[in-house]
């Protein structure tokens, strides 16, 4: 599910120029256009999420993918700049809830042990869609026929495939350990005891009634807020403006700029696996986070030094940071929250950190259109990965 989401989330980095050609839409509308989808993602978050809870999750989540695989298919149809908002808005919209309620599905289903190796497998989701995406819609920008373009069947082909998925998770996804036929009744029992019994952990430093406002409150969350923050800033600058910078690289066709697209990512795959089995065998989260940041900021930073090729190289080295830095933040404030209004927190840090996917591209589009450079929103991204890095080491300690 994650890989298709992903898919229809950033398949736009690969039809800017098509876009502009076709449709009259510059640098700094496509960038405005690629974040506001975020916010859309995260007024809605919050409520998508406790609909999750009252609702399940298979149903929720398999509403979630039909309509995001409708307006995803609905890209196709844009007209012009306002149609382009619009459609990327509904974007935000229909995915709202996707990914934290998939975060809180784990909190129902495995122990605090595991859920950060679950996290890095769950999120290798999103770089094993980087990897597929670049050859997938370099190839399907080649289709021209029915009177559409290369770009509008890229939409549809990879927005239906999404519709199509719903069957399967309709039929595969069991939204708690109780619904599992595939489990014993032994082993039910003990998943459910072991969850259950870290739950009451969690209760006895919050006894009685805790309400999610008084622990949004809480300055350990507005961190876990920052954080991810700067981790999305990092990826969604990368993401959206990584096939731009391969262009300048020389004269490559869509599939050749799609198969050098998927190198960072596929790069980044290991070194998630990495992280976390090193963080899983030496413990301290948060000293493995800021590790994973600062070398995110490194090649952010080494990517304003030199020439085109040289910048693509160091991105594939900040990415080995920024998308470890993502799978291992999450165990942090897993283990911390209660479960009683965890779905809630976690939507709220998810949709407040995934306003780096706007403020990132649309900065890095008016940064382009004004000065005919990014070097301004590299240089940010290295900041925000450092600034990050150290404050990652306030999340530790007892919980209030």
């Amino acid at each position: 599910m994650f890989i298709a989401n992903y898919i229809d989330r950033v398949n736009i980095g690969f039809v800017r120029t098509h876009l502009e050609a076709d449709l009259g839409i510059g640098a700094a509308a496509f960038g405005f256009g690629a974040g506001v989808f975020f916010l859309a993602y995260a007024l809605f978050e919050v409520p998508s999420n406790i609909l999750q809870q009252r609702f399940g999750a298979k149903a929720w989540l398999t509403r979630i993918m039909a309509t995001w695989g409708i307006v995803a298919t609905g890209m196709a149809f844009v007209q012009g700049e306002t149609s382009f908002y619009v459609m990327r808005f509904l974007l935000g919209v229909a995915e709202a809830g996707f990914f934290p309620g998939v975060v809180y599905y784990f909190t129902q289903w495995l122990p605090n042990a595991e859920r950060g190796k679950a996290m890095a497998i769950f999120l290798s989701g999103s770089a094993l869609a980087s990897v597929v995406s670049g050859p997938l819609s370099g190839a399907l920008l080649q289709i021209e026929g029915g009177g559409l373009h290369g770009w509008q069947w890229m939409f549809i082909i990879e927005g239906v495939a999404s519709i199509l998925l719903c069957f399967v998770v309709w039929f595969c996804l069991d939204s708690k350990p109780s619904d599992a036929k595939w489990l014993t009744d032994a082993e039910r029992h003990e998943l459910e005891t072991v969850i259950a019994a870290e739950q009451k952990e969690r209760e006895k430093s919050k006894p009685g009634h805790v309400s999610m406002f008084s622990l949004l409150r809480d300055s350990r969350i507005v961190l876990f807020c920052f954080i991810y923050f700067a981790i999305q800033l990092t990826i969604y600058g990368a993401t959206f403006w990584l096939p731009s910078i391969i262009k300048k690289m020389g004269h490559y066709t869509d599939f050749q700029i799609g198969m050098f697209n998927s190198i960072p990512w596929i790069i980044s795959i290991a070194a998630m696996y990495m992280f976390a089995s090193l963080a899983a065998r030496f413990k301290h989260q948060q000293m493995w986070v800021a590790i994973a940041l600062v070398i995110a900021a490194t090649g952010m930073f080494m990517s304003t030094v030199g020439g085109p090729v040289f910048a693509f190289v160091a991105i594939c080295f900040a990415g080995i940071g920024f998308k470890a830095a993502s799978a291992l933040f999450w165990p942090i404030p897993q283990a911390y929250l209660d479960a009683r209004i965890a779905a809630a927190v976690i939507a709220l840090i998810n949709s407040l950190g995934n306003l780096g996917g706007f403020v990132a591209p649309t900065t890095f589009g008016y940064l382009e259109q004004k000065t005919g450079s990014i070097q301004g929103g590299l240089y940010g991204l290295a900041a925000a990965s450092l600034v990050a890095a150290a404050l990652v080491f306030l999340t530790r300690g007892p919980k209030k």
